[in-house]
Parts: structure tokens; C-alpha cells; sequence
């Protein structure tokens, strides 16, 4: 039986790899490597999905735009009659520094667009979130070519340490021990 669907957030194409804005994605593929599940496209969910073993997870990359991952999302919810709250959606923060990863339940979308768009195309804000930290640029005229671009060195830094941090709270979340997952992972 299916506990949780983790959905990781990012644009389509290889001109966006390790880009912020496909930072969801990237930890999500990361997290099918070292789970050993492989993605095969679905194109009735406009996404690459897989199982765990145990076929207990799912994991998800929107084959969509980032700005509209809502359809992917809804398409999850009603076709696989997959409640929210077991959705975890893994996607760049750009009120976090990087490196910074928080566990939420619930809440605003807080200005991120693809958030907005799941929220506006299901009706709901009962997804469980995973934030990643991305920085800002400190100007909000700056913010579309920020998330577009590559990171700096010293913050990809800290963001594989930050995965790291995630990784080895994984079992804790798959557990639905959020809040044991929430006390290690939010990082300073």
C-alpha cells in the first residue's frame, strides 16, 4: 500500500540541471540512485515515475515547467486517488540561505509559482514540504535569472550537505516521523 508520494520540483531539459530552481528534482534523482528505483516516463501523469520495491513509495519528476507542476499533481491526486498529505514536495526556497532545508506541513505557497500552481490545480495546501534553501539574490527584479542560474560553488557545498542531512533523515520521513525529521534537518 502506498505511504507517501515524493515529488521532486524542476524544469525540463539538461539547460537547467543543478540549476536553483530544479534543485527538488535533483535531490529527487539523487534519492532514485541511491534508492536503486529507475523512472520511466508516464505521459498520462506528464511525469517520470517509479516504486520502491516495497511499492510502498512513489517518486515523481513533472516532466512540466516548474511554474506549472500543478497538472502533474493533480493528475497524481485523482488518478491514483492519492491523498495530499501524502505528497511530499521536494523545491528550491529562496527565503533559505542555502544549505537550509526545513519540513513543513501545510501553508502558503510564500511567492513560489509552482506551489501556487499545484495549490490553485488540486484545491489544496495539504502537501508535507521539503524546502531547500536556495538564497536570494537581494533584489526581487533579480529573482527569475537567480533561480535559472547555477550555484556558486561554495553554496553547492553546502547544498550536498544538506542532502546528506536529508538522506539520512529519509527512513525517519518515510516513517511518518515528522517530527524527528524536523528537529534534524532544520539546519541553521
Amino acid at each position: 500500500m502506498l505511504k507517501l508520494c515524493f515529488v521532486g520540483l524542476g524544469n525540463p531539459g539538461s539547460k537547467y540541471n543543478n540549476t536553483r530552481h530544479n534543485i527538488g528534482k535533483d535531490w529527487l534523482l539523487k534519492l532514485c540512485e541511491s534508492e536503486s528505483v529507475k523512472l520511466l516516463n508516464k505521459t498520462k501523469f506528464e511525469a517520470d515515475l517509479a516504486y520502491s520495491e516495497s511499492e510502498e513509495i512513489l517518486y515523481v519528476v513533472p516532466n512540466n515547467y516548474v511554474n506549472n507542476s500543478g497538472r502533474t499533481i493533480s493528475k497524481l491526486v485523482k488518478n491514483l486517488n492519492l491523498s495530499e498529505s501524502k505528497i511530499i514536495i521536494l523545491h528550491d526556497d529562496l527565503d533559505l540561505n542555502p544549505g537550509q532545508v526545513r519540513l513543513k506541513e501545510g501553508g502558503g505557497h510564500g511567492g513560489h509559482n509552482g506551489l501556487r500552481d499545484i495549490f490553485e490545480k488540486t484545491g489544496s495546501k495539504d502537501f508535507k514540504r521539503i524546502r531547500i534553501g536556495v538564497g536570494h539574490p537581494g533584489n526581487k527584479n533579480q529573482v527569475s535569472d537567480w533561480v535559472l542560474n547555477k550555484f556558486h560553488p561554495t553554496d553547492k557545498l553546502y547544498i550536498n550537505n544538506s542532502y546528506d542531512l536529508f538522506l539520512s533523515n529519509f527512513d525517519s520521513i518515510c516513517n511518518q516521523e515528522f517530527s524527528v525529521a524536523q528537529k534534524a534537518m532544520h539546519t541553521e
